[in-house]
């Protein structure tokens, strides 16, 4: 009998986290944590002055200028998202499919998130004119929709959304009165940077747009959590800022002080930090590449990953063996893939699509997985994914997805 109801994994007590890199931590972190590690006082709510500054640097290199009294961190994006969320009143749009964590945050308000379709050539970012319909239609219902969530460099999809659709989508926002908030955690880890063009929606829509950058996505370990909001200019956001510092307050939301330390030294990126995420991304742009190549061959569909550290993977031509298996929707699929990969597999409901699309996220930090000695090597190998534990791996994924294919074959009615 097939389950619609995933037991043990409601929609707000299980998230998937951020994709890891699965690599060692840089040592240079590790010495400037271990240096404030007898620091006992707290960090300010928003983040003292030397994380704020060093935030506002890290935009400044970005085209994104800005002040200290505009910045506000916290422990992790998904707290700076529940603050603006509650700040901002409201309802909640978000795109389909979307980060795991942005609707849970505004059910857990009580506040209902309504998803809008994305266009097929990247996700992340809603259809302009699917975004004008859902705005009409939750008011016509009597919602109050305020607030955008987009990413322009998406988890989970890995794409990165072209910069005419961004427009498009920005002006559509604008002309509906909506905020933005541009969750920008991925901007860093382009695969391919000279030939894919990444614009921030704050470039365009400089009053409208909050920006907020979850620090795991490049520059941090994901288990030391932090993040940083940098506010639009104006008024508005004066009274903004000063009540997402209220909420962060009431939640006694602080970034411990020595991981604001090992923060701080991230943001200013300094010739080791720089280094090493060119070198992370450059392998896992390698893993992207060779995951995706292998569920395409056996016939599933992907879009070509152009960010991050994972792919996202539609197996719906595949279910002819996925059915005879009892596989019938995303959470049975994120089950029998999860045992039969090793590596996590969370299903497409997830992140907003429907549970009955047989969609997974997968992530290639867990193709690195080793010793410490092994995912090391993945740093100074100029060949890392001849690395025999990355091999055995990639080729558990491949056989994993070519053995669906020759049963979907097996399975498939004659014509």
């Amino acid at each position: 009998m097939r389950r619609t109801d995933p037991e043990g994994h409601g929609p707000v007590r299980f998230g998937p986290s951020l994709p890891e890199d699965g690599l060692p931590v840089l040592p240079d972190l590790s010495a400037v944590l271990a240096a404030a590690a007898s620091r006992g006082d707290h960090e300010p709510v928003g983040g003292g002055p030397a994380l704020r500054e060093a935030a506002c640097g890290y935009w400044d290199r970005r085209g994104l200028h800005c002040a200290p009294g505009r910045v506000a961190a916290g422990p992790g994006a998904p707290a700076l998202l529940v603050a603006l969320t509650a700040a901002l009143g409201g309802d909640v749009l978000v795109p389909r499919p979307c980060a795991a964590w942005w609707a849970p945050y505004a059910r857990l308000l009580g506040r209902p998130a309504f998803h809008v379709p994305t266009p097929p050539e990247s996700g992340g970012v809603p259809d302009p004119y699917a975004l004008l319909e859902t705005v009409r239609r939750v008011r016509a219902e009597g919602g109050d929709p305020r607030l955008l969530v987009l990413s322009v460099a998406d988890d989970p999809t890995a794409t990165v959304a072209p910069p005419e659709l961004l427009h498009e989508t920005v002006e559509a926002a604008q002309g509906e009165g909506m905020h933005l908030v541009s969750d920008e955690t991925w901007r860093d880890t382009l695969h391919d940077p000279h030939d894919t063009v990444l614009l921030s929606p704050a470039e365009m829509l400089p009053d409208r747009v909050t920006v907020v950058t979850d620090l795991a996505g490049a520059l941090l370990p994901p288990g030391w959590p932090a993040a940083v909001a940098r506010f639009p200019a104006g008024e508005d956001a004066d009274g903004l800022h000063a009540r997402v510092l209220d909420v962060l307050t009431a939640l006694d939301a602080r970034v411990a002080a020595p991981i604001a330390a090992a923060a701080a030294y991230a943001l200013r990126e300094p010739e080791a930090v720089t280094a090493r995420v060119a070198t992370t991304v450059r392998l896992h742009a390698r893993l992207a590449a060779e995951a995706h190549a292998a569920v395409v061959a056996a016939g599933a569909l992907s879009r070509p990953p152009q960010a991050g550290r994972h792919l996202y993977v539609d197996l719906a031509p595949l279910s002819p063996a996925l059915t005879a298996h009892d596989v019938g929707d995303a959470q049975e699929l994120e089950d029998f893939l999860t045992a039969r990969l090793g590596m996590p597999a969370p299903g497409g409901h997830r992140f907003g699509d429907e549970l009955e699309a047989r969609r997974v996220r997968l992530s290639t930090g867990a193709l690195v997985a080793g010793s410490d000695k092994e995912r090391a090597e993945c740093l100074t190998s100029p060949t890392p994914v001849e690395l025999p534990h990355v091999q055995r791996s990639l080729i558990q994924l491949k056989s994993a997805f070519d053995d669906l294919r020759d049963e979907a074959q097996r399975w498939e009615p004659p014509r």
